[in-house]
């Protein structure tokens, strides 16, 4: 077969065609910034931070793919959310001070301008640069947060989960406005450059099966939908234990499902069907940071199995900033020496 670069490697996979190995997308954040040597509140903010970091780990580690994402309160913020800044870790929501603590607020809300100047336009700086310096090499991934993770941050994630029960259509009108943010955000990402979106949806991961299926699913799929009507690709992200969720998860489309170690990769392929592209699920602690390479390569293989030919190489959730950089070059590794 011909060698293939990253992005070509990816998008190949993604449309069920041959490749020379499988694609390594594992997600990196606070360990690509202390790499370069660069404090995370710069690397979540700056622009030309976050692109060195994220080419500087693609190009020493052998990923196929750099990302924007660096935490939960970008598009919050922009809304006009009270955000606390940390010297060296990521940005947090103070939910005291929670935007929709009143939820009078949301009738009132505007979705905020991408190119305004805010962080969401730092994200899109950071799509052109990519675009500038990586000339099609490796895949630019995008990102926006989901529809119960971003209500959670404007609402503030312990009040939200009594409104299901207490105002459900307050959280439907909640919903719709995080959902039409996000495809506000994508259009302008799309039209930056990237190849696909990740969708961070931590917070859908803390409701059972019924808050799921009536309020949590019908608004990915309506973000999905929207992604893909935009002509990108997409990339569902869910931390945290989502086994009561798999099924439901393998009718959203998606092009990608990453699985956290907590959801068995075995059970995912059984729910989703065969042609599901699946990506982790490796934990990123006891695995990846604290073991040996050879137990992270096992570790793979033993992912890869379950997961079968429509497989991504990758970890549960983001490696660690402290992870041994063997462990690290393991991916890449596992995804040279392996079979696709």
């Amino acid at each position: 077969m011909c060698s293939m670069n990253s992005r070509e490697r990816v998008l190949a996979h993604l449309e069920g065609r041959p490749v020379d190995r499988l694609p390594v997308m594992p997600i990196t954040m606070q360990f690509a910034a202390d790499l370069i040597g660069a404090r995370y509140r710069d690397y979540a903010n700056d622009h030309r931070v976050l692109v060195e970091g994220q080419m500087r780990v693609a190009e020493d580690f052998g990923f196929d793919y750099v990302n924007t994402m660096s935490d939960p309160a970008r598009e919050a913020g922009d809304c006009g959310a009270v955000v606390e800044h940390f010297e060296n870790s990521p940005a947090a929501m103070v939910e005291a001070q929670a935007l929709l603590g009143d939820k009078t607020v949301l009738s009132r809300l505007k979705i905020p301008d991408p190119l305004g100047g805010g962080r969401m336009h730092n994200s899109l700086r950071a799509i052109t640069l990519f675009q500038e310096r990586l000339r099609g090499d490796k895949l630019i991934e995008g990102w926006v947060e989901g529809p119960c993770a971003e209500a959670a941050d404007l609402r503030g994630i312990n009040t939200l989960m009594l409104d299901f029960y207490d105002d459900p259509q307050f959280v439907r009108d909640l919903f719709e406005f995080c959902v039409a943010m996000a495809l506000r955000f994508a259009r302008e990402q799309v039209a930056a450059g990237v190849d696909m979106i990740g969708v961070g949806d931590a917070a859908a991961s803390l409701v059972g099966p019924h808050i799921n299926e009536e309020f949590v699913w019908p608004y990915e799929k309506k973000l999905v939908d929207g992604l893909h009507a935009l002509g990108t690709r997409v990339r569902l992200h869910i931390c945290g234990n989502t086994r009561f969720a798999l099924a439901n998860i393998g009718r959203l489309g998606c092009d990608v499902v990453d699985l956290d170690s907590l959801a068995p990769l075995a059970e995912a392929r059984a729910l989703m069907g065969p042609g599901q592209v699946l990506l982790g699920n490796v934990n990123p602690v006891v695995i990846v940071r604290n073991s040996r390479r050879d137990e992270v390569q096992t570790a793979l293989a033993e992912c890869h199995r379950h997961a079968g030919a429509r497989y991504i190489v990758g970890a549960g959730c983001e490696i660690p900033r402290d992870t041994p950089p063997e462990n690290v070059r393991a991916f890449a590794e596992y995804a040279r020496s392996s079979s696709p």
